[in-house]
């Protein structure tokens, strides 16, 4: 079977326990059988060799005790960021975290107290609120500005909403929902903004190896002169399609952040787990590199296929994709309201896509899709957009 295959052919992911697929009846109300799921950010490729090799070789020791020696992995994170961004990374500022929801909750908990403020900019990926809430913080929403179609931070208008009470600011890099890769010189702006308000920044770069030809990732930490108030995650869930393992990467710089973190997972009792690590392991891997790109090649032809017919609906526009693998589709001008354009897409096109308004301020007329899918999955879904928005 060749690599190229691996993106072709079409798993059956249902009867699996997983969350996109056999969880949507339940959450959306459409039947399994039928339904298209393009919601849960994961996609529905085989990993790669590498990946399964190495469970598999987990699989066949058959004991799966308390993990301890991260080296090996270490030095897999260090060489992919080395390689894959020109980041050097200390392997001592490295923390292995259930995931990044989890490394933002880790964070939340360690660099803030309940009653504080955290700095979103809207619309951003839901998870950060329902955590935000959860844990008693505060949100100064900061709406990014949709010009033409293309996000851009206004810090003008983040400043003037500030109370005084923020004590981080968080930002996806890439941007999700948006898949905006943000400039040099608009990471810059910001590591300014943080100085000036005297912001801790968490910067998800969770999809930061999904970025399309044309447009290059710059970590948050090659920034100058920020180091000292950064706290960077990352995973290879996204970029792999391993985010079952639960293992993602908080990495600081700082010596006193470091300490700081260091010192609450061990109150909290919180270490890595066998699974995760050793996944993550093969996955940094020269092997990988080249299943990665034929991958986004993949993908982008989904976006293509998806963006060509999406905008050919009278009223609905697909953003243009920098990277990440989900579409995230303006419905504002076909004068319905959210739960119209909700109506039409969960229960008459049964596809099971995120609804714009839970990723906040300035998403109550979108909804994001999955495209890390077969291409049978995303031409199948323009099509049904095209039937139930056939005016």
């Amino acid at each position: 079977m060749s690599k190229k295959s691996i993106f072709d052919h079409k798993i059956n992911r249902i009867g699996t326990g997983c969350e996109k697929w056999d969880q949507m009846e339940g959450n959306f109300g459409i039947p399994t059988p039928d339904g298209l799921a393009m919601w849960v950010a994961d996609t529905d490729f085989l990993a790669p060799e590498p990946v399964q090799n190495a469970l598999q070789a987990l699989m066949s020791h058959g004991v799966y005790g308390y993990h301890g020696d991260e080296t090996q992995y270490l030095e897999a994170v260090v060489w992919w960021m080395q390689e894959r961004h020109g980041w050097k990374v200390d392997p001592a500022s490295i923390f292995s975290v259930h995931g990044l929801v989890n490394g933002f909750a880790l964070c939340v908990d360690t660099f803030s107290n309940p009653g504080d403020a955290v700095v979103l900019f809207t619309p951003v990926y839901h998870a950060f609120e329902r955590v935000l809430q959860a844990a008693d913080r505060e949100i100064t929403t900061c709406p990014l500005v949709n010009k033409s179609g293309r996000y851009e931070l206004d810090l003008e208008d983040a400043a003037a909403r500030l109370t005084g009470r923020e004590k981080i600011l968080a930002i996806c890099s890439p941007h999700n929902p948006g898949g905006r890769v943000w400039r040099k010189s608009e990471l810059e702006a910001l590591a300014e903004f943080a100085r000036r308000h005297d912001l801790l920044i968490l910067s998800d770069e969770i999809h930061h190896d999904l970025v399309f030809p044309g447009h290059h990732h710059i970590p948050m930490a090659t920034i100058a002169g920020i180091k000292d108030r950064l706290v960077m995650m990352t995973a290879a869930t996204k970029t792999f399609n391993i985010a079952g393992c639960q293992c993602g990467n908080v990495i600081i710089d700082a010596p006193e952040l470091r300490k700081q973190f260091a010192r609450r997972l061990v109150a909290l009792g919180v270490s890595g787990n066998v699974f995760g690590v050793e996944l993550t392991r093969a996955a940094y891997s020269p092997q990988s590199l080249q299943w990665l790109e034929e991958q986004i090649s993949y993908i982008e032809g989904n976006r293509e296929l998806f963006d060509l017919g999406v905008n050919k609906i009278p009223g609905v526009s697909s953003m243009h994709l920098e990277s990440t693998y989900l579409a995230w589709v303006d419905f504002s001008e076909t004068g319905l309201n959210p739960d119209e354009i909700r109506k039409k897409v969960h229960v008459d096109a049964r596809i099971a896509a995120n609804t714009g308004p839970n990723f906040g301020r300035g998403g109550s007329h979108f909804m994001r899709f999955n495209l890390g899918t077969h291409r049978s999955v995303a031409s199948e879904a323009v099509d049904r957009l095209h039937s139930v928005f056939n005016w």
